[in-house]
């Protein structure tokens, strides 16, 4: 009986580990993108899911704007409308939560 309790215990922590530690795999994976060059274009909240700082190793720094269908654009990091939509996200994502609203609200549209 006590070898079973201790089996569902270490079934349980693995479990919760991979878990929780999936989500900030993938933002980390998303975090690797680079910037040849940027723009200043307005992208609808509800479609944004995630919005990062380009790494400091690359040329030029740019918010890097993942969208629901997976397309990234890179942003003017000196543009108001940039910095503030980077602050509003970042407090929105603290705790390694998903985005909450405005942000990731709506759906990719489907290919037919």
């Amino acid at each position: 009986m006590r070898t079973l309790v201790t089996i569902l215990l270490l079934t349980l922590v693995c479990f919760l580990s991979y878990s929780s530690a999936a989500p900030l795999a993938l933002r980390m994976l998303n975090r690797k993108v680079c910037c040849t060059n940027s723009t200043q274009m307005h992208i609808p909240k509800g479609k944004i899911t995630d919005v990062v700082m380009t790494p400091s190793d690359c040329e030029q720094q740019a918010i890097v704007v993942t969208t629901v269908c997976d397309k990234k654009f890179c942003i003017d990091p000196n543009w108001t409308w940039a910095k503030n939509l980077l602050k509003e996200f970042e407090k929105s994502t603290a705790n390694n939560s998903p985005p909450s609203a405005p942000f990731n609200v709506t759906r990719c549209p489907k290919k037919v």
